[in-house]
């Protein structure tokens, strides 16, 4: 089983390396369905139209949804 913190991790990460100038003020994240190591992983998300807030979420081997998360920016 994959810990859900580390999965958080990842998605911070997808974060600062796709979005470099998004300027994390705050960040949730809800774990939805375990995850097992023996399977892939996928780390996704999209910014706001806006630019105030990216939703980010990981999904599992099936497609189905792991862990979905919020980050908003700073003003």
């Amino acid at each position: 089983m994959v810990h859900g913190p580390l999965i958080a991790t990842l998605l911070m990460d997808l974060l600062r390396r796709e979005l470099p100038d998004f300027r994390c003020e705050s960040f949730s994240f809800k774990a939805v369905r375990p995850s097992f190591d023996t399977h892939a992983l996928q780390v996704c998300g999209r910014r706001s139209t806006d630019g105030s807030t990216a939703e980010l979420w990981a999904q599992d081997y099936q497609g189905l949804l792991a862990m979905q998360a919020q980050a908003s920016a700073a003003n």
